[in-house]
């Protein structure tokens, strides 16, 4: 008695039969290939982490005793009057400096991928220029600019009466100061982050819209902002963390003072933190100030997650006539 095999059963077990099977070191081989990472990250990222923690727990001198105090360095913390001024000032850069720095960056992802605009590629090659400047560079040129004698900002304010302004002699003025360069150091990169995500988006979308009678308005709103909402999403998680770790600008526009200035007018959470680590050399207590600090960015992205997730949280319209509604 024979068996009649149709051609779908013939070319399954053709190909069962020519399928290679994969030995154990084959199947380990995509876990070996990203292994490196997480060595490096476990050597230098998670044990560090961990370490700090536990630091956090004693009365650390590096060069002398080591006494377990437990939470008392929290304790401490909580009555310090220093550790809530910088968490101000932290919060006070972060929230001028990040939020309009992504809007820049959105609108000028708009602009830049319009199918009209001239010059289009040298415009966006442009946008990473403010990004590979040194740090160093772009604080000596915003000192000079925000100087309180011989400084254009100022210069410009005295054409039109306005007196001169000492910019790092207060807290909102060095605020806004540190902000600035800020915004001007990161927009290109965030825009060219929205840019590449809008080239996705089919053009011919914009155009039915347009036919449809949506205005750039309703574009926006309901094919633009749903089409950018996981880069969004990533941006503003990443601003979060780097926002709330600023070190660099105002410990250069103070001339290396860890106080950033003689009322702590400036300091940040990290100042603070290098400031009793290495500057008192009260390494409990600074670890007990990075371990608020891991928290607050913890607490503070995520919270900016479950926000920014809610951005934009409508399907991409399939059709033009659902975004000129």
């Amino acid at each position: 008695m024979s068996t009649t095999l149709t051609p779908q059963v013939r070319t399954s077990l053709r190909t069962t039969a020519t399928r290679p099977v994969e030995s154990r070191w084959e199947r380990l081989a995509p876990y070996g290939y990203v292994a490196p990472f997480y060595l490096l990250f476990a050597v230098f990222g998670l044990l560090p982490l961990l370490f700090t923690f536990y630091v956090a727990l004693f009365d650390w001198n590096p060069i002398g005793a080591k006494t377990f105090v437990g939470l008392d360095n929290f304790r401490q913390l909580a009555g310090d009057g220093r550790f809530w001024n910088a968490l101000k000032n932290t919060f006070s850069i972060w929230l001028m400096s990040t939020v309009p720095q992504l809007l820049v960056a959105l609108v000028l992802a708009q602009v830049l991928n319009s199918a009209r605009l001239r010059f289009a590629s040298l415009f966006r090659m442009s946008m990473l220029l403010p990004y590979i400047t040194s740090v160093a560079a772009t604080t000596i040129v915003f000192a000079q600019l925000f100087d309180r004698d011989y400084g254009l900002l100022n210069y410009l304010l005295g054409l039109v009466g306005i007196q001169h302004i000492d910019f790092m002699s207060t807290a909102l003025g060095s605020h806004v100061l540190i902000s600035v360069m800020v915004i001007w150091r990161w927009f290109g990169y965030n825009t060219l982050l929205y840019l590449a995500s809008l080239q996705a988006v089919p053009r011919d979308l914009y155009e039915a819209a347009a036919v449809d009678g949506a205005g750039p308005v309703k574009q926006f709103r309901h094919i633009t902002l749903p089409s950018l909402r996981p880069v969004i999403v990533f941006t503003v998680i990443t601003s979060t963390i780097g926002g709330l770790q600023i070190f660099t600008e105002p410990l250069l526009l103070s001339n290396g003072l860890l106080t950033c200035g003689s009322a702590r007018q400036c300091q940040t959470l990290s100042l603070f933190l290098f400031e009793q680590g290495f500057g008192s050399f009260k390494f409990g207590y600074g670890s007990a100030v990075g371990v608020a600090l891991f928290v607050i960015i913890v607490v503070v992205a995520f919270v900016n997650y479950l926000l920014s997730s809610r951005l934009g949280n409508t399907d991409r319209p399939t059709s033009a006539r659902k975004a000129a509604r």
